[in-house]
């Protein structure tokens, strides 16, 4: 099968298309016709060494969508229409930037009911499956709630900010660029805040109470921030680290975490585990809402298999709002 290879860390000159050989499903795995995948800023750090050195090639890629080849269970039949996601992809077994993947069976889901194109299910599984786990599992979202999502305009805030107000929450969106705004309100934002770097006084302006919950993609630079809109009893999730520092300086428990607040952090490297199995997922519900139009695609831009590399280069230029997908 053809795959792009990393061999060495770099630019988008480092993924190297090559022929290789397509491993055999074991008796825990699926093996997938890869149709189509979702690109990821995960990726573009594999790549440029930010993940660790690498010391053996490696295919990147974190999700696909495709059709069943083989699977040595018979729970998935030949030519079934699935999506997968994480599961030790492009870290401890190739991942999705290929003609096919073999994937654990648990990181499967089934999409057999739904008129969607591959390029638009590939923009759905990564993104959706991690604001499930962030916003069901972490934060229990409920319908009539209000939801911040700060940095919304990355294809995981646009996702939060589609499924939250599909399931009937209020949805107040941030963004740095108002220009940028048109689209949070077709996505489905109810109020969108230009972000300047302190929201809580515009927030607690629309909502004096404070938020029922916040979703924070921008991760530690704005977090503070944050958590200064909740109401008692709201929680923040993290989910993000789009403003790039991994670390919150000198946070004061006492000081800079009110009263009666809750905060968590979600990672999608919990999806598939026995915390988080994906036949629970509400993927395939989404894509029958998106494919009814009740939600908003995701999908920005498609390329080729052999335009991956242009595409690693608009991710890193931040000029990407919305999902890039790429169609084999």
């Amino acid at each position: 099968m053809k795959a792009y290879v990393i061999e060495e860390a770099g630019g988008p000159e480092a993924l190297q298309l090559r022929d290789i050989p397509s491993p055999e499903a074991t008796a825990d795995e699926v093996k997938i016709r890869v149709r189509a995948f979702g690109l990821n800023r995960g990726e573009t750090y594999l790549r440029a060494g930010k993940m660790g050195a690498i010391t053996t090639p490696r295919v990147p890629g974190i999700e696909a969508v495709g059709e069943v080849i083989h699977d040595p269970a018979g729970v998935f039949r030949a030519g079934q229409r699935v999506a997968t996601a994480m599961g030790g992809m492009q870290f401890s077994r190739n991942g999705s930037y290929a003609e096919q993947a073999t994937v654990l069976r648990s990181n499967v889901v089934a999409l057999s009911d739904t008129s969607l194109s591959w390029e638009e299910l590939a923009a759905l599984p990564e993104a959706y499956l991690t604001i499930w786990g962030a916003l069901d599992k972490s934060l229990a979202i409920q319908a009539g709630q209000t939801l911040l999502v700060r940095g919304a305009t990355s294809s995981l805030g646009l996702a939060a900010v589609a499924y939250a107000k599909a399931r009937g929450l209020t949805v107040i969106a941030t963004t740095r660029l108002q220009e940028n705004a048109g689209l949070l309100y077709e996505v489905g934002a109810d109020e969108v805040i230009v972000d300047s770097g302190e929201i809580a006084a515009a927030v607690r302006h629309a909502v004096p109470a404070g938020v029922d919950a916040a979703l924070e993609v921008v991760g530690a630079s704005t977090l503070r921030d944050t958590i200064r809109t909740l109401r008692p009893f709201g929680a923040v999730n993290v989910v993000g680290l789009l403003g790039g520092s991994l670390a919150l300086e000198q946070f004061h428990l006492m000081q800079d975490l009110p009263d009666a607040t809750k905060l968590s952090a979600f990672s999608s490297s919990m999806l598939g585990t026995p915390a988080m199995p994906l036949s629970e997922s509400p993927l395939s519900w989404v894509a029958k809402e998106t494919a009814a139009g009740r939600m908003a695609s995701l999908l920005a831009r498609t390329f080729d298999f052999d335009d991956v590399r242009h595409a690693h280069s608009l991710i890193e230029s931040n000029r990407a709002l919305g999902k890039l997908v790429v169609r084999l």
